[in-house]
């Protein structure tokens, strides 16, 4: 993969204000003010993937970095496979608040939105028939 490959990429995932405010908030709480939110894929959850995000200070050479709204986002090359196209929003909700994932890459979603499955994964077992994890 090449670098403007890369960079095209990297620019389909959105951070929106809000939830570049609440990370920014966390950090700030925290006292972690050379840290980056990673945003990440793994394999689990009740859809066959799940969502993942850690604040972060060690950015690998593998990683690809964005910045927005003044918080910088760090994606394995892997995940940005599965993320492309993703939005990120943060909302407070009477239920709840929380970051929420918008995925055009997911064909299903577990009610909990943080499960999901690929049209790569659809021959994969998985449902909502448990609990989300």
């Amino acid at each position: 993969m090449d670098d403007t490959t890369t960079l095209e990429q990297t620019e389909q995932i959105t951070l929106t204000s809000a939830a570049a405010q609440a990370v920014s908030d966390l950090l700030s709480k925290r006292n972690l003010p050379d840290y980056s939110l990673r945003v990440f894929i793994q394999g689990g959850g009740c859809s066959g993937f799940q969502y993942g995000m850690a604040l972060d200070n060690q950015v690998r050479d593998t990683d690809l970095v964005l910045e927005q709204h003044g918080v910088k986002m760090l994606v394995d090359e892997v995940s940005i496979q599965y993320l492309n196209g993703a939005t990120i929003d943060y909302v407070d909700e009477v239920m709840g608040s929380g970051f929420k994932i918008t995925n055009p890459n997911a064909i299903s979603t577990c009610g909990c939105g943080q499960s999901f499955r690929t049209a790569e994964g659809e021959s994969e077992s998985g449902g909502c028939g448990g609990s989300c994890h």
